[in-house]
């Protein structure tokens, strides 16, 4: 018999799987923009990214700023035996959030972009908070 992962940890390693697809699109967009010279150069000369592609660089880098703070959320929950209901569906929430994000910065939804990094934001406080009351 398997033990069964928690399901804040499913949510972890579901929300690293959403960088890696974020990580290819935004290179393949990255990519077609630069050229692939460039993007196969070391690059001394950085280039800016604009458009579809920088809004993917961005996303990208937002997830990795929000994928830490969540991974430590995780990490406390779990490590500390705190998984509830409640760690659970914050943890479903943040990596709903975070899928909805992408696109939503992609196609320049505002002020949506801004509520949905909210939500995942606070979802992500919500299992901390609660694993320390």
């Amino acid at each position: 018999m398997t033990a069964q992962m928690p399901p804040e940890l499913t949510a972890l390693a579901l929300a690293a799987c959403l960088q890696a697809l974020q990580f290819i699109a935004y290179s393949v967009a990255a990519q077609k923009q630069v050229g692939s010279e460039y993007a196969a150069s070391p690059r001394d000369t950085p280039r800016e990214l604009s458009g579809v592609a920088g809004r993917l660089q961005r996303a990208l880098n937002n997830h990795f700023e929000g994928l830490i703070l969540f991974t430590i959320a995780v990490v406390v929950v779990t490590l500390s035996g705190q998984s509830t209901d409640f760690t659970t569906n914050a943890a479903w929430v943040y990596l709903v959030m975070r899928a909805l994000y992408v696109p939503a910065y992609v196609f320049g939804l505002s002020p949506w972009r801004s509520l949905i990094w909210a939500v995942g934001f606070f979802a992500t406080m919500a299992m901390i908070l609660s694993a320390l009351i």
